[in-house]
């Protein structure tokens, strides 16, 4: 029963006292090995000087930090332009890929198998260096954008399409049982339902798409990764390369948490939202979600009941006349 002692997930059993202390051993284990590692890391960064003061050194410019802002903002716009886009490719792809006409379904799956093969940075290589050949030049924001969208847009059409088909079949059809038309029950009833079922699968692949706009580095687009391995390469302040690049870990990392925390947020705002809660009044227990000791006891209190009605005895005896 829901809610009961002996409830379980459908993913897997209840673990039993053995299990827990295994699990808990195997928690402890895991962070003293992490721990470990990172006081071993720590050690070899002092032992071998990255700690010193001349290795961070040139951290200690505005003018470093001001620069550092203006690539992550650089970042920030190509993941911004690339995530709408992606939503938007994907929405589209999808519908298309659900089509019930062979001619229409048939390209949109090969533009989706086609994009989901080809790696980005590929992409965004094919993009940069490979379109000026035949005369057209694309900037190095346009081309990580592109590539972003036509990859990650790919990949969120599947995801929209598995949102849609894990949708009820009843509820589809009782779209069309009202009169809708596919386009009003796409539209009104499964999409909405997909995006919130898929929703942390939404999140996750923009994650991985503000991850993948280092990979921009690579064609020359002065985003954070980019700026990182400019400072890295400076002689005279000793070229801190590890230094640069823990800095801009951590950035990448509070970027992605952010990211994360809306995604949470916007979570329990649907949940807490009166169309998913719904404003309906409570119903009664339908007769299969009752015992069977609870059918049987209703059943035995009618009967008791009707025999009173027609025998006018409280036990069952005729009154007299």
């Amino acid at each position: 029963m829901e809610g009961g002692p002996m409830s379980s997930s459908v993913l897997y059993d209840v673990p039993g006292p053995r299990a827990i202390v295994r699990n808990r051993l195997l928690g402890v284990a895991t962070v003293v090995v992490v721990l470990a590692a990172v006081g071993f890391i720590g050690y070899r960064m002092f032992e071998t000087g990255q700690l010193s003061y001349e290795k961070w050194y040139i951290f200690t410019f505005s003018s470093v930090w001001e620069q550092i802002l203006a690539a992550t903002g650089r970042t920030l716009a190509a993941f911004g332009a690339a995530a709408v886009f992606s939503l938007v490719l994907g929405f589209a792809l999808a519908i298309g890929r659900m089509s019930d006409h062979a001619w229409v379904r048939a390209p949109f799956t090969v533009v989706i198998e086609v994009f989901r093969a080809v790696p980005v940075l590929i992409f965004m290589a094919l993009l940069f260096y490979g379109l000026p050949v035949i005369g057209i030049r694309l900037d190095s924001y346009w081309a990580v954008v592109i590539a972003l969208t036509a990859y990650n847009g790919s990949v969120l059409a599947e995801v929209l399409r598995a949102g849609v088909e894990a949708v009820p079949r009843g509820q589809g059809e009782a779209g069309y049982a009202i009169g809708l038309r596919k386009s009003g029950v796409m539209r009104l009833i499964l999409l909405p339902q997909a995006v919130r079922t898929m929703l942390p699968v939404i999140i996750a692949q923009l994650v991985v798409t503000l991850k993948d706009t280092a990979l921009g580095s690579i064609i020359t687009y002065n985003e954070l990764l980019y700026f990182g391995r400019l400072i890295g390469s400076q002689a005279q302040y000793d070229r801190p390369i590890l230094q640069a690049g823990v800095v801009i870990a951590v950035i990448y990392i509070a970027l992605c948490l952010a990211l994360s925390g809306v995604a949470k947020w916007l979570e329990i705002r649907m949940r807490k939202s009166p169309r998913v809660t719904g404003a309906r009044p409570a119903e009664p227990p339908l007769a299969h979600d009752r015992t069977d000791t609870e059918i049987i006891a209703a059943q035995t209190g009618a009967d008791s009941a009707t025999g009173k009605k027609k025998n006018g005895g409280p036990s069952g005896f005729p009154r007299r006349q």
